[in-house]
């Protein structure tokens, strides 16, 4: 539980103070337990609780980056478009990812919070992790638990999620980029780089504003093939 809260966006977030996570966390694991079938008893003392501290800090780890990887998919849509618009020279250091960020995929980020927030993502884990102690039982087989998930698979998704969230407003400024190059042709005396980049900055923000509504279902079901995983293994 602790490593779910460690890793899983907005539940590992620093506006939350450490404190108010390990109590939450605590809290969701003794409420959890009274819904599990019984478990095995394993002292600290015996030969296998290092085997089975490994497992569960690897699955819950596992959990947090299957949820990232969904919001990263968001993110880099965010980061394609904002290349199209001319706007990736608009970069800042992300303090969630420790790393240089534009400002699209930083909006396209919030607004995946605010979508994870408002469709009971949050609830979604949850489930993953009560759900998580059937599918893989407490033992010590950490790799064959790791290999049951099979998370590499959610790579192909990530990226087939992330270009067709971006398709619709980069084939918009391929074409706006397409007409600015023929201008440029038939009349070479306008100065095509003070008009273009104003144009495909407008053009840009009138398809996020088009294309965010729509942003629920590709999210959802990337949610719900990331949840899949851990609940009907």
């Amino acid at each position: 539980m602790l490593a779910v809260f460690t890793t899983a966006p907005v539940f590992s977030s620093r506006a939350i103070p450490l404190r108010a996570r390990i109590a939450l966390a605590f809290l969701i694991a003794l409420a959890t337990q009274a819904s599990l079938p019984a478990m095995p008893v394993i002292g600290f003392n015996d030969p296998q609780a290092l085997g089975v501290v490994i497992q569960q800090v690897g699955v819950g780890l596992a959990i947090g980056f299957a949820v990232r990887l969904v919001f990263s998919a968001v993110e880099l849509a965010g980061e394609v478009v904002g290349f199209q618009m001319g706007l990736n020279f608009a970069a800042f250091f992300d303090p969630t990812i420790n790393a240089q960020s534009s400002a699209v995929a930083r909006f396209f980020g919030q607004m995946t919070s605010l979508l994870f927030l408002a469709m009971n993502g949050h609830l979604m884990v949850l489930l993953a992790i009560n759900r998580s102690f059937q599918s893989f039982p407490i033992d010590q087989n950490f790799l064959e638990t790791l290999a049951r998930m099979k998370l590499y698979r959610l790579g192909a998704d990530v990226f087939a999620s992330a270009l067709w969230i971006a398709l619709p407003m980069v084939g918009m400024l391929m074409f706006v980029n397409l007409a600015l190059g023929i201008i440029s042709r038939v009349a070479p005396q306008m100065n095509i780089f003070a008009v273009g980049f104003p144009v495909t900055l407008m053009v840009g923000l009138i398809g996020i504003a088009a294309t965010l509504p729509m942003l629920d279902q590709p999210f959802m079901a990337l949610m719900e093939r990331t949840i899949e995983i851990f609940v009907n293994n």
